[in-house]
């Protein structure tokens, strides 16, 4: 399956057209008939054009002459000209052909296969150009959309460091100095007891922001326990019910990339269906399997729009783009589809242990 890409054949004589639509029709794509120039400009203006086959020899305006003010438009830069001609067969004609902006030029009689195979080349070549600009432009969107969401994040940080940590440490800084003015023992023991619950409480703050910069359990103990504990924390707090299933019992411990990776793109994926699935349950599985790791979340929401299943530029949000980008990097695949009910996440990357533990 593939985006099909616009391919324009103009000559005025219909009979030509419907021979070029009959050889060309198996490739599956658009094609679009013009019986003029004028017609072709109107077609090429409203629209994504990856091949032109042109005749040389047009009333009002000749094909060298048309090809000329294509090439003059911003828009039509990138579409591939080539030429058909009964008449202009000389090395002196297909030269002139190749300086109006064309890229290839056919002498009647056509041979079906070769102009098939032709065409293909260089629509193929437009889709493939296509497909990395928008590439291009959903890496920029998830560029400047981690920036804005690490700048969030870090404005975030910094009034939980100020407002709670900075007061809490300030209000036991006060009460420290009160202890050592104080003459009553009894008033005294009262101080360092509020004292030990400010510190006891800004430890907790601490910690609380130490886990959202990284998760120190992935450090301490592996994916699997991190992923536990923080699925049986996400419970307490929401009311979908979360089932996870790892498999083996001993799952391994992978490389520290890999491990933050699954874990950041569980995290995001819960997220999601929490915010926006209106699900019920959730299940969430994750096998080691002899030379893989397979990832798989499952609600029993709302679905998704098709436009997200399919990764559409402009359709998805930095959250989605941040799990694939993160799988992408460990070498895997990422599939995002309806499950009907619900949405299935689908991540499968190389297995990568830890050897030296």
């Amino acid at each position: 399956m593939h985006d099909k890409v616009n391919i324009l054949m103009v000559d005025d004589q219909p009979s030509k057209l419907l021979t070029y639509e009959l050889m060309l029709n198996e490739l599956g794509e658009n094609l679009i008939k013009a019986h003029s120039a004028s017609e072709a400009l109107e077609h090429l203006l409203k629209m994504d054009i990856a091949v032109i086959l042109m005749d040389v020899s047009m009333p009002e305006v000749g094909g060298f002459e048309l090809a000329s003010m294509i090439r003059q438009h911003p828009r039509c830069q990138d579409a591939s000209i080539i030429f058909i001609s009964a008449v202009h067969l000389t090395d002196a004609d297909r030269l002139a052909g190749y300086e109006h902006g064309a890229v290839d030029y056919l002498s009647v009689p056509i041979v079906p296969e070769l102009l098939r195979a032709k065409v293909k080349v260089f629509a193929e070549l437009h889709r493939k150009t296509r497909q990395l600009a928008a590439l291009n432009r959903e890496m920029q969107d998830l560029s400047n959309g981690m920036i804005k969401l690490r700048d969030q994040e870090q404005r975030r940080i910094a009034r939980e460091l100020h407002d709670d940590l900075g007061q809490g440490l300030c209000a036991a800084k006060m009460m420290a100095e009160h202890i050592q003015g104080a003459s009553d023992l009894s008033v005294a023991k009262t101080k360092a007891s509020e004292m030990s619950h400010l510190i006891d409480e800004a430890i907790r703050q601490v910690r609380s922001v130490s886990h959202l910069l990284h998760p120190p359990l992935l450090d301490e103990i592996g994916l699997q326990p991190a992923l536990t504990a923080y699925v049986e924390g996400l419970m307490n707090r929401s009311a979908i019910k979360t089932v996870i299933e790892v498999h083996p019992a001993d799952f391994p411990r992978l490389i520290p990339d890999l491990e933050i990776a699954i874990y950041r793109v569980v995290q995001e994926a819960l997220t999601n269906v929490f915010r926006h699935s209106a699900a019920q349950s959730v299940r969430i599985a994750l096998k080691a399997e002899r030379d893989r790791v397979a990832l798989t979340v499952r609600d029993d929401g709302k679905g998704i729009p098709k436009q997200v299943e399919r990764f559409r530029s402009g359709s998805i949000g930095v959250g989605v783009s941040g799990m694939r980008q993160r799988i992408r990097e460990c070498g895997g695949e990422f599939k995002l589809q309806n499950a009907n009910p619900g949405t299935l996440l689908e991540a499968i990357v190389p297995l990568k242990v830890v050897t030296n533990r």
